[in-house]
């Protein structure tokens, strides 16, 4: 935790005593916030009976290709080098696609681990969204809104917001290496929400930006005391700032947090068979399997939300070796971090979400790649509260456009909100004068794919 000095332990020249932020421990410093209760983070109880108790989502940025990967069109081959019918040349995948499980779920070579898993997935092959850019759809699929001017809360804080959190020595919300373009930490930012319901960023590694355990506790804690003391004090005044319940909040779960966040993302004590089945001491899976160990180790001790992110995936060229590399590197974690859940017992209450911010389009862009698609992509989940081996929704012959059990962006947000025991209708904040939710205005849960 941050030492505290007697320095910054002032009064102000208005009279008013200082507060020390926590800048940089927990997302951002808390702003524009509304007073909070005395335990913020304490579960509360969902609107009725919950299929999923957490979530991991598990985010291809950049646009994975579904044409190249686990969206088979037959009709795509056979039309191979034909125009398209919305222009340009219909380019078949040079990827070959067999059928696994009972189910017969196609996928590409690319993914031979993940295809061992086709009977546990529900997919959700109608969706679609607003905008072509990146920046504005990756801030869609996380906040509800494409405009990254006026900022929300992100889908981990609403979720947050209105369950809390199952362990109170650690953040309920945790993004593991977000990626720091495509709206930065928007994506996991609490807006206008209380600070406390933003996101905790970690690198791949588990490091923690200014998380130091000091080297005296008891005095820390004397420290910390003291601080806590003048801004309690503080705000009990009158005209207190609004965010000063957060910080003070903020404090006391760093304190608790610096001897528990290192031993848990301590992923060395994992077995060496465990690491092997991930892929960690491989040069091409290292990276994303340590992150995918974390965040099954971050949900089996209770944290709410764990995002974990793999960038690059936006082939507009060198689709081929692009696809090759990033597929290679995620893989193997993806097919490990599944088993391992189910193994574990994990998957009954924990929820995992794949996929990008929008597809790709089933037409050539330049010599070896294709361009973003946004009117038909799938996702898919595995676990609690959704059916196994089940596919909702369709795309055309081409794979372009959604054409039955269409999902936009609000759809989506609506249904994920109902696994874990959220209406989308109810979960709403008060701010400058009006009731925000997720899901805006609109929403449909697709109650279809639930188990």
């Amino acid at each position: 935790m941050i030492e505290i000095s007697r320095r910054q332990v002032l009064k102000s020249a208005s009279g008013g005593f200082g507060m020390l932020a926590l800048a940089g421990l927990i997302g951002q410093q808390a702003k524009g916030a509304v007073k909070a209760s005395a335990m913020p983070l304490a579960p509360k109880e969902p609107h009725f009976t919950p299929k999923a108790k957490r979530l991991i989502f598990v985010h291809m940025n950049g646009s994975m290709s579904h044409h190249d990967t686990f969206d088979y069109k037959p009709q795509l081959i056979k039309d191979d080098g034909k125009a398209g019918p919305g222009g340009g040349t219909l380019t078949a995948s040079k990827f070959k696609f067999s059928q696994h499980g009972q189910t017969g779920s196609w996928f590409s070579e690319l993914l031979p681990n993940m295809a061992t898993h086709a009977d546990k997935i529900c997919w959700l092959r109608g969706l679609y969204t607003d905008t072509p850019a990146h920046p504005q759809a990756v801030v869609q699929l996380h906040t509800g809104s494409a405009n990254a001017a006026l900022t929300r809360p992100s889908m981990g804080a609403w979720l947050l917001y209105g369950l809390g959190s199952e362990n109170q020595d650690l953040p309920g919300y945790i993004t593991i290496n977000p990626p720091p373009n495509f709206g930065g930490s928007v994506n996991f930012g609490s807006a206008f929400l209380p600070a406390h319901f933003q996101g905790t960023r970690i690198d791949d590694k588990g490091n923690l930006p200014n998380l130091r355990p000091s080297s005296d506790t008891l005095l820390q804690r004397k420290q910390l005391d003291l601080i806590q003391a003048m801004n309690r004090d503080l705000a009990s005044s009158a005209g207190a700032p609004d965010s000063l319940e957060g910080i003070i909040q903020n404090y006391e779960l760093g304190f608790k947090m610096q001897h528990k966040v290192p031993e848990l993302l301590d992923i060395s004590r994992e077995s060496q068979r465990t690491k092997d089945a991930y892929g960690v001491d491989r040069n091409a899976t290292s990276s994303f399997a340590r992150q995918c160990i974390m965040a099954r180790r971050l949900s089996e001790a209770g944290v709410r939300f764990v995002e974990i992110c793999q960038p690059g995936w936006d082939h507009h060229n060198n689709l081929h070796k692009g696809l090759i590399d990033r597929c290679g590197s995620i893989d193997q974690p993806v097919a490990a971090l599944l088993a391992d859940l189910d193994q574990r017992g994990l998957l009954e209450e924990t929820l995992v979400l794949f996929g990008s911010e929008f597809g790709r389009l089933p037409t050539a862009q330049g010599k070896d790649g294709r361009d973003h698609n946004i009117t038909g992509y799938p996702m898919f989940m595995v676990g609690a509260g959704v059916k196994k081996g089940f596919s909702y929704g369709v795309t055309d012959e081409y794979g372009i456009k959604a054409v039955e059990g269409r999902m936009h962006n609000n759809d989506f947000h609506a249904t994920l909100l109902a696994l874990m025991g959220l209406d989308h209708t109810q979960l709403t904040y008060r701010y400058a004068g009006r009731d925000f939710r997720l899901t805006d205005v609109a929403g449909k849960v697709a109650q279809e794919i639930f188990s």
